[in-house]
């Protein structure tokens, strides 16, 4: 079965390896020890616990009708261009840049400005931006 330390645990959960210690003294994410003494997790824990997390993440999402988008990407809106039709909005979620042309009345009803928590869900080649 295959062993992670915590640091190649971080970079998959995209947090740093102090949370990833949290986690473990808390009981939240199990962890052992190598032959070394170092403290690893094992394959099946992690994929147990990214599950988890996944789960009460789903649970815990935006209110709304259900959709069929699942790619959700939770950002703020780092920048907005409008015309009279259409606009640009850019949003920085996490590592990722997301840039979405909306009509100007979309921007109008979802209040978009830079500055604002948005969630882009993605569909193929279509981004739907919802306000969060």
């Amino acid at each position: 079965m295959p062993t992670y330390s915590i640091g190649q645990a971080a970079r998959l959960l995209r947090v740093s390896p102090e949370t990833v210690r949290r986690w473990a003294d808390a009981g939240r994410l199990p962890m052992g020890r190598d032959g070394s003494g170092n403290r690893v997790i094992d394959g099946a824990g992690l994929a147990r616990f990214v599950r988890e997390r996944a789960a009460a993440d789903e649970r815990g999402g935006v209110a709304g009708p259900p959709t069929s988008v699942r790619n959700a990407l939770t950002g703020i809106v780092t920048a907005l261009a409008a015309d009279d039709v259409v606009a640009r909005v850019e949003i920085q979620a996490g590592p990722h840049q997301v840039v979405s042309l909306v009509t100007r009345e979309a921007v109008d009803e979802l209040g978009l400005a830079v500055g604002v928590t948005v969630i882009a869900r993605v569909k193929s080649t279509s981004v739907h931006v919802e306000r969060s």
